[in-house]
């Protein structure tokens, strides 16, 4: 299984990847040997999607990423409700 996952960091940055693992590649950004973007702050998983194989994974990762923040936010709301977030 791949994920598509959210971290979010003290400073309220978002930072979107996709991973087989989230919880140890948010070990590896939190260590600060992540992705440039991660080397601020202490990130925290704040969503995450599951999907059965990397093309589908990535092709959500893309289009969560062209979307503003406000859509990002009300998808991370969604989901701390426990409320389906696939489109």
């Amino acid at each position: 299984m791949i994920f598509v996952y959210i971290i979010k960091n003290n400073f309220n940055k978002l930072y979107i990847g996709i991973s087989e693992n989230p919880e140890k590649r948010l070990k590896f950004h939190n260590t600060k040997s992540g992705a440039i973007f991660t080397k601020s702050g202490h990130y925290k998983i704040i969503f995450k999607e599951e999907y059965s194989n990397l093309k589908e994974a990535r092709q959500r990762e893309i289009q969560i990423k062209k979307w503003s923040r406000k859509k990002k936010e009300f998808l991370i709301e969604k989901y701390k409700k426990n409320l389906p977030t696939k489109i």
